[in-house]
């Protein structure tokens, strides 16, 4: 199969010199073949409310709900905050599970199936606290997320990253190629079995 897999990276920081942000453009970098990672912000998302929907979500939500669409599967990265995920990433999570507006009952949300795998550096624990936690809303979200092999990456005491943000462990950087061939595998798996059940076009 030579269709490329589009994965689409999204950091739970804020932050312009994150390291989570960093952990992704590394991933970027290391990816399997047929395989690209377009990392995508959540900065600009306004907080969930309600009230801000209307006969249309409002502008930010509308481009990153598209971009959950048309992506094959997820990365997430997030720190660790309060033994969780950031609020910025569980609000991004928020928008991409309403279903589409007008929608016929029953349909889906947007993250419903969606493959996607998560890792995180943060601390001494490498953001382990915050992984399970978004294993949690994953599941509730009914995704289809990698358990394992997990990217837990410490930053003392000493950081994988140097100066420049660039992700300098060998170690660290044979963990997000695992963790990309296996995504990639999970995905394409997913694919050919939805694929295989989708009613005949007649």
């Amino acid at each position: 199969m030579t269709d490329t897999l589009h994965i689409l990276g999204v950091s739970g920081s804020l932050r312009k010199a994150s390291r989570n942000t960093y952990l992704l453009r590394a991933a970027a970098e290391l990816t399997p073949d047929h395989t690209e990672i377009e990392i995508y912000s959540i900065g600009d998302l306004p907080l969930y409310n309600q009230d801000l929907i209307t006969n249309h979500y409002p502008a930010p939500v509308e481009a990153w709900r598209n971009k959950v669409r048309a992506a094959d599967a997820i990365l997430f990265t997030s720190p660790e905050y309060n033994h969780s995920l950031t609020a910025a990433l569980k609000n991004a999570l928020d928008w991409a599970s309403r279903v589409d507006l007008n929608a016929a009952p029953g349909t889906s949300h947007l993250l419903d199936q969606k493959p996607g795998a998560v890792m995180g550096a943060g601390g001494r624990s490498g953001t382990i606290r915050s992984q399970n936690h978004f294993h949690q809303i994953a599941t509730a979200l009914n995704m289809q997320v990698l358990h394992k092999p997990q990217v837990f990456v410490p930053l003392s005491p000493i950081s994988p990253f140097n100066e420049a943000g660039e992700l300098i462990d060998p170690l660290v950087r044979t963990q997000i190629q695992k963790l990309l061939a296996e995504l990639a595998l999970w995905t394409r798996h997913l694919q050919a079995y939805q694929n295989s059940t989708a009613p005949a076009k007649v």
